[in-house]
Parts: C-alpha cells; sequence; structure tokens
C-alpha cells in the first residue's frame, strides 16, 4: 500500500462521495504467491488508517475464477477468442521473428480451425482487431488512440485455466457496475486491451481515468531514496491521517489556491476532470506544513494516546499521572511540532524524574553571576498566585528590568534547568507544563549543585 495506491484509493473514494456512488474494494489476489495473508492485510491496514472506507463487502477476485472461465466461454462462443496450442519453444521462435519484423506475436491458430486441435495444453487468446484503432476517452489525458496492429492477441486463460489480470478485472468491473475506472498512469496501455475485451463481450465499457505519477522532489520517479513511501511508514513517521488525505488530494488536484482543506470541501469540490496530466511531485515541506497544521487542531486526548503510544515504544515507563502532564503540556509545544514524532520528542522534558542531571552544558550555564540570578527568580517565582503562561511572561519581563539585564542572560540556563537538558518550551510554557511544585523543585536542584 504505497503513497500512489493510496492517492488512487483517495481520488476513487472523494469522486464517489462527491458524485452520490459507492466506493468499492476489491483484492486482486489472482497472483497466489505475492497474495499472502499478511499482504492483504497491509492493505486494509493502510485504507483504514487512511480513513477510506469501502462502501461494500471487499471482493476477493481468486474466489471468481469460475466466472472469469465463463466469460472466456462467452468470447470464444462468440468468436471473439481462440485456443492458441503453440508449444514453449514454437512460442520464442515466433517472438524472435515479431522482434525481427517489427510486429506483434501473432499465434497461427488465430485462423485455424479448432478441428486441427492437437491433445496438448493450450492458452485461451483475446482475438483483436487487425485493423483500425481503439479509443480510450481519458478523463485526464484526453482521447488516447491505440492502434490495433501493435495490439497483441493477450492472453485470457493460462494452460492451467487460471485467468490473467485484465481479463479478471474486466469480468469483475462489469459484474461489480463499475462506472468509473480511476487508477495509475502506468495502466494506460491495458485500458485499450480490457476495451477489447468489454467490447468482444458486447458490455459497455466504464469511463477512465488515469493519473500520472508521483515523482520524487527531484522528478525523477518515487523510489526509497527519496525517503519513505509506504502508507504504513508515513504512519510510523508521525503523521495524521487527515494530513495525508489532504496533501495527497493536493497531489495532481487543487481547488484554485486552496491548500487547507476538510474532507467535506475536498468531497465537494472535486472533480476527476479537474486532474492534471503531469506527474506530481512528493514535497516533504508543505506535507510537514499540513501535518503541523492537523497537529495544531487535532483534539488533545487523541495526541496524548499517539504519543503515549510513541513513547511506549521508546521504552518510556509512564505512569498512571503521566496522562494529565502530557495533555496538559501538548497545547503549549504542538506549534512547532511538524510529526507526532516531534511532539513526542517536545514532552520528554515534563516526564524526566528529579532529581536531574544536568548535562555538562547546563552545568557550565550556571555560572556564579547565573546562579544568584536564578535563585533571586526561584524566590519571586515562588510567591506567584497566577500560574498562567501571560502571568509568567508578565513576571519574568518584570525580573529582568529589576535586574537590569535582557531575559538572554538567564533565559537560556532557565531553559535547560527546567528541561533538564532535553528541548522544552518557552519559558513560561514550560514553567506551566511543569507546573509550579516540579518548576520550583527543579530550580532547588541546580543550585543545590556544588560548583
Amino acid at each position: 500500500m504505497h503513497i500512489g495506491t493510496a492517492r488512487v484509493a483517495l481520488f476513487n473514494w472523494l469522486y464517489a462521495r462527491h458524485t452520490g456512488g459507492k466506493f468499492l474494494l476489491r483484492i486482486e489476489d489472482t497472483d497466489r504467491e505475492r497474495s499472502t495473508e499478511a499482504a492483504v492485510q497491509v492493505i486494509f491496514d493502510g485504507l483504514n488508517w487512511l480513513g477510506l472506507e469501502a462502501d461494500e463487502t471487499p471482493v476477493f477476485q481468486f474466489a471468481r475464477a469460475a466466472r472469469h472461465r465463463k466469460a472466456v466461454d462467452e468470447l470464444l462462443a462468440r468468436g471473439g477468442a481462440y485456443k492458441d496450442y503453440m508449444t514453449s519453444e514454437e512460442l520464442d521462435a515466433e517472438r524472435e521473428l515479431a522482434r525481427a519484423e517489427g510486429r506483434v506475436v501473432r499465434s497461427p491458430w488465430r485462423d485455424r480451425s479448432p478441428n486441427d486441435a492437437p491433445d496438448r495444453p493450450f492458452v485461451v487468446r483475446l482475438k483483436c482487431p487487425r485493423e483500425g484503432e481503439t479509443l480510450v476517452d481519458d478523463q485526464v489525458k484526453g482521447p488516447v488512440r491505440f492502434q490495433n496492429k501493435d495490439l497483441d492477441d493477450l492472453i485470457l486463460l493460462r494452460t492451467d485455466g487460471s485467468p490473467t489480470y485484465n481479463l479478471a478485472v474486466v469480468v469483475d468491473d462489469h459484474d461489480m457496475d463499475v462506472s468509473h475506472v480511476i487508477r495509475g498512469d502506468d495502466h494506460l496501455n491495458n485500458a485499450a486491451r480490457q476495451t477489447l475485451i468489454y467490447q468482444g463481450l458486447d458490455w459497455e465499457v466504464p469511463v477512465w481515468a488515469h493519473l500520472p505519477m508521483i515523482n520524487g522532489p527531484d522528478g525523477k520517479k518515487l523510489s526509497k531514496r527519496h525517503g519513505s513511501q509506504a502508507v504504513s511508514e508515513f504512519a510510523d513517521m508521525g503523521y495524521l491521517p487527515e494530513a495525508m488525505r489532504n496533501y495527497l488530494a493536493k497531489l495532481g488536484w487543487g481547488h484554485g489556491d486552496d491548500e487547507i482543506f476538510s474532507d467535506e470541501q475536498a468531497i465537494a469540490w472535486f472533480d476527476i476532470k479537474h486532474v492534471v496530466s503531469a506527474p506530481a511531485r512528493l514535497d516533504w515541506d508543505k506535507l510537514n506544513h499540513l501535518n503541523n497544521h492537523y497537529i495544531r487542531e487535532a483534539d488533545v486526548g487523541r495526541l496524548a494516546t499517539l504519543t503515549e503510544h510513541i513513547l511506549k515504544s521508546r521504552e518510556w515507563r509512564l505512569k498512571s499521572t503521566d496522562r494529565a502532564l502530557i495533555e496538559r503540556t501538548i497545547p503549549l509545544v504542538r506549534d512547532g511540532a511538524k510529526t507526532l514524532l516531534d511532539l513526542a520528542d517536545g514532552l520528554v522534558f515534563v516526564l524526566r524524574q528529579r532529581p536531574l542531571e544536568l548535562p555538562e552544558k547546563a552545568q557550565e550555564m550556571l555560572t556564579e553571576e547565573v546562579r544568584g540570578r536564578l535563585s533571586r527568580l526561584r524566590d519571586d517565582l515562588a510567591t506567584a498566585t497566577d500560574w498562567a503562561v501571560p502571568a509568567l511572561e508578565t513576571r519574568i519581563r518584570g525580573f529582568a528590568e529589576r535586574e537590569g539585564v535582557g531575559i538572554g542572560k538567564f533565559g537560556a540556563a532557565l531553559r535547560m534547568v527546567l528541561g533538564g537538558g532535553s528541548p522544552a518550551p518557552d519559558l513560561a510554557g514550560a514553567l506551566v507544563a511543569l507546573g509550579k511544585d516540579e518548576s520550583l523543585g527543579r530550580l532547588d536542584d541546580a543550585l543545590s549543585l556544588v560548583r
């Protein structure tokens, strides 16, 4: 379940919701070696995480093999398919000849009488027309024409009777009443072949829409060197599903200058005809910007649960009392968090246990002058009755004015003491997150260090 597949699923979901249709899910598991239970579960997990729920029970393609073979029988009866008895050696020779002559493979059994059939294994091929062209009227690419002479007689059934991909998807789309096929443009050539299967069975051809690829930031084909691709990896990297939906929707489609929009707005605005035909580029800065927005908008309780999972995965032993501390701290640190991993990093300082072991850098900050100033600030803070950010900001500024110095003369040391060396927010925010007793206690611990 990679990012390209995720965007295809999202665009199908948006268009179905926009038009009042249904978003359907089919597991194309005819390749039995690749379609393991674990591989299928990855698809379900990815869609569930993205919040894209199918409107009907998922269809498993392999279970419909008998129906696929029945469709081939119908094509054979109509003269739209034929049994090909070429041996592997004969096929190899035909391929070499076709390559030398600059044409597609043509089996001699295409025009032979079935009465001449030998007693040996065969495949069933589609009898593609040799003249004219096949039109794919694509909603994204526009009209795309394929010369029929360049389309080979694709295999519909293998020698063991198993259906091939192009056959199975046509039969399944027809039986599932699929009106629009929205997928990656690596399937554009398949659309021509599938159109011929539809026509051979006298079925209505669906509306095609082939989405351009997603490239890396450098404009080249997306690969592991560009970073994470799989949906599960984006989740592990601390991205929220609503941010991913918003970001993926912007990859190749947009609504004017709108960068941030809700699911409801995307559904109301989305039209497959407005998808651009040029490849999109993965832009980490834009994704991080969107993710930060949704972190700032998210429910604190939800963020607390998500960050608890992250902290536990890092082997933090959280106490029952830490939940309230985490929820109190999140509003104070989330503005600067691009991901949930950043948010978890920003919570570490409040979870550290006293007495804190200050790093050497922090101890070097505690010169005699700074220690004296922090001692006086500690006494001043002890008299505070309003332990909220605005009041504490005013108190710290007032203290600096009375000392005749800028906050920079003691602020960095104070932040280091409060955070114990871990990143901490602005001074007032750190004090509020820790609470009065813990803040004063951490100052006492630092000031008691013998130099």
